[in-house]
């Protein structure tokens, strides 16, 4: 019988190569095709894409699974998932490509797959995973309350340690993990920021160019933020009350937020104090490791996170007021993402219980000081990981609503990944690009003089989408509008 199977599977790859190569002339090598031909191009190619096929399908027969056992895909999330589709039309991904295997439910098939040794830690199963946004918008349409981001994170961590990515995207990788996360490392990029702005190479080098160079490039370059008098500004550790003091916050100052959009947090700190709330900022702040987490470097992820909770376990404090959608998200998981921690379960489970998103927290006091009038219309896109991620929906509506003036119009699709998604924008530049031109055409239609949202990464990425476009909309953060109110003007 094992004789039968070999004489097979020998007559099958006979069958392949003669197919690939077939014979060009009856007085010649039947084999040998003609060279410099387009024919020989192709046929390597696709011998190739045999060959691959059939040592992935070989190296997972002999596997018993595909994964280690270090934060392995958890069984109980493939099982809860009943395949029902409800999360297909809420995909950006499927929606764009209508691969099934670019789909929720289809990675999910493909994990399941890997888990059970069915396909091995290949290309087939690591491009599918990486296209996902990681947006958890399927989480929000799943009527079973699967848990993708979950599962998704742990299935990354599994292709980072075992999958062998090619040399330019190790160095790309390495660069942005070696760069964003640390907030004293972003502030070198200040200079280079400043020459970019006051020579106008954005309007020199426009992303059609850049993107015939490199697409992560330009998608880098043309994320820059647009410059302003509080760039790297350095907050003070403590803001009184404004009024009666109501409560005790602590604010999260961010990477990002904190190097290139510190105006933002500056406008938080206004409202709070205007609410009555003394607001402690922390000095020594580190990553939250939110970049970490979704990109399956789970355990450079829970370093960030210790070193977080030990920080903000010192303070007394009511809660922990986040203006970023992503870290906020992220902190809010701190109780999963260290509960096998020892010495850090129970005050990162503290520390999760008491982190809001801004907007949330607003929505529950009472601004002290009146709202003055703005005669602005404005939009608002739902950033993934507070309305997906934190399930924050009407909180930011409803306080821009409560402002003199304002008018609030709604755009198609708010709650659709806008493309930003991380580092996704780099790492994925061709979809985000698909994913940013749907966003920005939503945006144009609604005629807003602002589109506000509560995410440094969507409004890097969306100010990326306009530029060039002559829009006049200008993109805020929600907090920044509340406090133009307070204030009486506008900037």
């Amino acid at each position: 019988m094992d004789l039968t199977i070999r004489s097979a599977q020998i007559l099958f790859l006979k069958t392949l190569f003669t197919l690939i190569y077939p014979a060009e002339n009856s007085g010649k090598n039947r084999l040998a095709p003609k060279r410099n031909s387009k024919r020989l191009f192709i046929a390597r190619v696709s011998r190739l894409s045999v060959f691959r096929f059939l040592r992935e399908r070989r190296d997972a027969m002999s596997l018993e699974t595909a994964f280690d056992h270090t934060d392995r895909p958890s069984k109980k999330i493939i099982q809860d998932c009943v395949h029902c589709g409800f999360c297909l039309s809420s995909c950006p991904t499927y929606l764009e490509t209508g691969n099934e295997l670019d789909s929720p439910r289809g990675r999910i098939h493909l994990i399941k797959a890997a888990e059970e040794g069915r396909i091995p830690m290949g290309e087939s199963l690591v491009k599918h995973l990486d296209l996902c946004l990681g947006c958890l918008a399927c989480e929000t349409a799943c009527p079973s309350g699967v848990k993708y981001g979950s599962l998704i994170e742990m299935s990354r961590g599994q292709i980072e340690r075992r999958f062998k990515r090619g040399l330019g995207k190790k160095i790309l990788k390495a660069f942005i993990f070696k760069i964003f996360p640390y907030p004293q490392r972003l502030k070198v990029l200040l200079p280079f920021v400043y020459l970019v702005k006051t020579l106008g190479l954005k309007r020199v080098f426009p992303p059609w160019l850049l993107d015939r160079i490199s697409l992560s490039a330009s998608s880098m370059f043309h994320m820059l933020p647009e410059v302003n008098s509080a760039f790297g500004e350095t907050l003070s550790a403590f803001y009184p009350a404004i009024g009666e003091r109501k409560k005790k916050v602590a604010l999260l100052s961010g990477c990002v937020q904190r190097v290139f959009f510190p105006e933002i947090n500056r406008a938080t700190i206004e409202v709070l104090r205007a609410s009555g709330c003394e607001v402690f900022v922390p000095k020594n702040q580190g990553c939250c490791g939110a970049l970490s987490v979704h990109s399956g470097r789970l355990e450079e992820g829970r370093e960030f996170a210790r070193k977080l909770v030990a920080l903000f376990a010192t303070l007394n404090v009511d809660a922990v007021v986040v203006n970023s959608a992503g870290c906020g998200s992220t902190m809010k998981e701190y109780a999963e993402i260290l509960h096998e921690d020892p010495v850090y379960s129970e005050a990162a489970a503290q520390l999760s219980a008491k982190t809001v998103d801004v907007m949330e927290f607003l929505s529950d006091v009472e601004i002290e000081a009146s709202l003055r009038p703005l005669d602005i219309k404005i939009t608002y896109q739902d950033a993934c990981h507070i309305v997906h991620g934190q399930g924050i929906r009407s909180a930011p509506r409803e306080l821009l609503r409560s402002i003199p003036g304002v008018e609030l119009v709604e755009m198609q699709r708010s709650d659709h990944c806008c493309g930003s998604a991380g580092i996704y924008n780099i790492v994925q530049p061709e979809m985000s690009a698909k994913l940013l031109s749907g966003k920005v055409s939503e945006i144009e239609k609604t005629g807003a003089d602002y589109l506000a949202v509560g995410n440094p990464g969507c409004m890097i990425q969306i100010r990326k989408g306009l530029l060039g476009l002559d829009s006049k909309t200008k993109i805020v953060h929600p907090v920044e509008i509340l406090n133009w109110s307070l204030r009486g003007n506008i900037n």
